[in-house]
This record gives structure tokens, C-alpha cells and sequence, in this order.
């Protein structure tokens, strides 16, 4: 047996594009390692806070972002991703600057789930900022006109402490804010029968948001996870 070379980083075929931030990351959260079975690269997108990328459009953030996905490829990774919904804003361009699959966005779930779904049900869209989530954004990610989005911004806690980038987190109030935000959501859509999170932080809070709604629920650990098994097939014995 040879082994070949060719790569700097071995074993981590993930690599993440991570917003500046400072918040707490609580496992389940993307930005926390121990929330993946298998190993992830991250690479921290200076200058790009909570606050540029969902409120402002992410402006001026191309080329950082495009220069730190190239890094992770020079590192070695097969597959990238990112840690912010919004930034399906960047699929296209990101897809052309390098040579491996791109992932950017939980919000690419939504067409997919549509086609699980029973025949007159579909899919909703649960954001940190419906506010700011635009047109734009859900064409980039292939999401079908008129889906059904619900928000945390009117909550107590949850938008405001990841926006505003606070160094702590009320977790029982953020997980109350997703809570409430879905079972409105689905309360206002009796089509609804999933639910896809935007946000890559809200995912601590899927179990709650299942079991208050009574409906699948896929985030960003589910659109990677399955990102993954492609770029690493498991082995199975012969």
C-alpha cells in the first residue's frame, strides 16, 4: 500500500467559512467542533460580524470570503461550507472561485424537502431576521416563491444576542424565542409539514422546536451532514 500526498491537512474534508464573532457558541451550534461526528477546518472570515452579513447584504465581503474558501482548499479540505444562511448571497461566486463542491446556505433544503412531503404540504422557512432576508437571498438558494417564512426577531432574546454579537447568551430564553417563533409560524400555515431552519445557531434548539410542532425539522447539521457523506462515503466491509 503507497500513500499519496498532496495536501496539507489530512482528515477534515469539511471546511467551514465562520462569520467574526464573539457570541457563545453552545454545542449544536455550527461554529462549536464538538457539534460534528467527524472532523471540520474552520477558517474565520475577518470583519464579516453578524450584523453585516444578515442586516447588511454582507457588502464588501466577496473577495474575504472568496480569499478564505481558497485557503481551506489550499489546506486540503473537499467541501465548503458556511455558518450564516444569508451568505447564499455568495453561492455562485464561491462555486466559481474554487474547484470543490459548495454548500452555503440551510436554506438550498428547502426545494428538497418540498418533494419528501405529502401532496398539498410544504415546506416553512424559520429565519433570525425576516426583516433583511430578501428576494435575493432566496434565489440564490433555490427556495420556491411563496414559502412561508416565520422569525425570532420579535423575541426576547435569541435575534438580539447573535446579531448584536453579545458575549452572553439567555439559552432558555433563545430556546423559548424558536419555540414561539415556530409554533406561530406553524400556527399561521396548516400547510406546513417541515420546517427549515436558516439560521446555523438555532440548531441546539431543534429537539424543542420538533416536539413543539410535531414536524420534521431540518437546519444546517442536517444539510451538512449529508453534505458530508458525499464528500466521505463511509466504508462498509466486503
Amino acid at each position: 500500500m503507497k500513500a499519496t500526498g498532496g495536501k496539507a491537512i489530512y482528515g477534515a474534508s469539511l471546511g467551514i467559512l465562520m462569520l467574526d464573532a464573539r457570541f457563545p457558541r453552545i454545542p449544536g451550534d455550527m461554529g462549536n467542533a464538538l457539534t460534528w461526528p467527524f472532523p471540520v477546518h474552520y477558517r474565520i472570515v475577518h470583519g464579516a460580524s453578524p450584523d453585516l452579513v444578515v442586516r447588511r447584504g454582507a457588502e464588501g465581503m466577496l473577495p474575504h470570503f472568496i480569499d478564505a474558501a481558497r485557503d481551506l482548499v489550499a489546506d486540503g479540505v473537499d467541501g465548503i461550507t458556511t455558518n450564516c444562511g444569508f451568505l447564499a448571497l455568495m453561492q455562485a461566486e464561491l462555486q466559481a472561485a474554487v474547484p470543490v463542491p459548495v454548500a452555503t446556505s440551510s436554506l438550498m433544503q428547502v426545494g428538497l424537502v418540498n418533494r419528501l412531503l405529502p401532496r398539498g404540504k410544504r415546506a416553512g422557512i424559520l429565519t433570525i431576521s425576516a426583516s433583511t432576508l430578501t428576494q435575493a437571498h432566496l434565489d440564490a438558494a433555490g427556495v420556491p416563491e411563496g414559502t412561508p417564512i416565520g422569525t425570532t426577531e420579535g423575541g426576547a432574546e435569541f435575534t438580539r444576542a447573535i446579531l448584536g454579537n453579545e458575549m452572553t447568551l439567555d439559552v432558555e430564553a433563545a430556546r423559548a424565542d424558536n419555540v414561539n417563533a415556530a409554533q406561530a409560524m406553524v400556527a399561521q400555515h396548516p400547510e406546513l409539514a417541515a420546517l427549515v431552519l436558516e439560521c446555523t445557531n438555532m440548531v441546539p434548539y431543534a429537539t424543542d422546536i420538533r416536539a413543539a410542532t410535531g414536524l420534521p425539522v431540518f437546519s444546517i447539521e442536517s444539510f451538512v451532514s449529508w453534505f458530508q457523506s458525499g464528500l466521505v462515503p463511509r466504508s462498509h466491509p466486503t
